[in-house]
């Protein structure tokens, strides 16, 4: 519960009101307390179900807001882990405005989204304005929040109706989680590891080939291996951001060795925002569609379990043969 709200479960203004309220016109945001129910007149509950708006407010959603959309249909949560800066939330902002301009993967349509303001302020700065050119997202804060903004997206694919939520976290959370699976910091990371449906690790290529490569290389083959023991047959994508900076074949192998002994199935995508060399097509960068179309219809490998001898039930099962 946070300090903000006394309803149980609602995380205003941090995230949308559970109620469907402005935060400002919701008593137990106003009031700091949530009054007990006998002293709740039926002239308040009138006047409450008058005020009473939709269950979103269009800006990204928090865990009490997904039941309203998995009531209606399964979805499809997506994480990006990876460091800070690293391109996750361009990325995300790159997956919105390709699908608004109609650059889609074959046989996908746009079919509704209940978050199109967040949509908007994660995107407004990749796009063209009369003042200036497009620049990069600013940072997500890592707040005092243990949960992330979540950003739906319904597509509709030749196969079915895909209601994907991508989760836009901080890289901080993820940094703490890959050295420590408990780490308090960590806590929104490990709460979406136990809940979504396709990773994408993300590699940093600017990093990989700054000054700092080393201890990027270190954070990343820690997070992958964090991932890789919580993945449990999920999909898995290693994406190199930034791709059109160029990393020395002795850092990409490493990573790659890396990603396969942790990840074991892994797909492998290079993105950024310029196109590639030679290409004439500016206005779709490269690998982004693409990797959208893998997500899209990624499913989870299945899980053998491990068989392990024991001794004792092996004596109960030749004790039965005999009885």
């Amino acid at each position: 519960m946070s300090s903000g709200c006394s309803h149980r479960g609602c995380y205003a203004p941090s995230m949308t009101c559970v109620r469907g309220e402005v935060p400002e016109d919701c008593p137990h945001f106003a009031k700091g307390a949530a009054p007990d129910d006998a002293e709740v007149s039926a002239k308040d509950d009138a006047s409450a179900e008058r005020q009473l708006r939709f269950p979103w407010t269009g800006n990204a959603m928090g865990p009490a807001d997904l039941p309203y959309l998995a009531g209606a249909s399964k979805l499809k949560l997506l994480t990006l882990a990876g460091a800070s800066d690293a391109g996750k939330t361009s990325l995300l902002a790159a997956f919105y405005l390709l699908v608004a301009r109609g650059i889609r993967p074959d046989g996908v349509e746009f079919a509704g989204s209940v978050t199109l303001e967040g949509w908007e302020n994660i995107a407004g700065s990749l796009r063209w304005t009369s003042a200036s050119g497009p620049t990069f997202p600013p940072h997500t804060s890592t707040g005092s929040g243990r949960y992330p903004g979540m950003l739906h997206l319904a597509l509709e694919t030749p196969q079915s109706r895909c209601e994907l939520v991508a989760a836009d976290a901080p890289g901080e959370w993820f940094s703490y989680w890959a050295s420590n699976q408990a780490s308090p910091q960590g806590a929104g990371a490990r709460w979406l590891s136990e809940r979504t449906d396709v990773f994408l690790v993300i590699a940093d290529s600017q990093a990989l080939a700054g000054p700092d490569r080393g201890q990027t290389r270190v954070a990343l083959s820690n997070l992958l291996r964090r991932i890789g023991t919580e993945a449990a047959g999920r999909p898995i994508a290693l994406v190199w951001t930034k791709c059109d900076v160029t990393v020395s074949p002795e850092m990409e192998a490493r990573i790659k060795d890396a990603a396969q002994r942790s990840l074991g199935h892994f797909r492998e995508f290079r993105v950024s925002m310029l196109p590639a060399q030679g290409e004439e097509a500016r206005n779709r960068g490269q690998g982004i569609v693409e990797l959208l179309q893998w997500i899209l219809s990624a499913k989870p490998t299945p899980v053998v379990p491990e068989v392990r001898d024991d001794a004792s039930r092996a004596l109960f099962q030749a004790f039965g043969a005999f009885a």
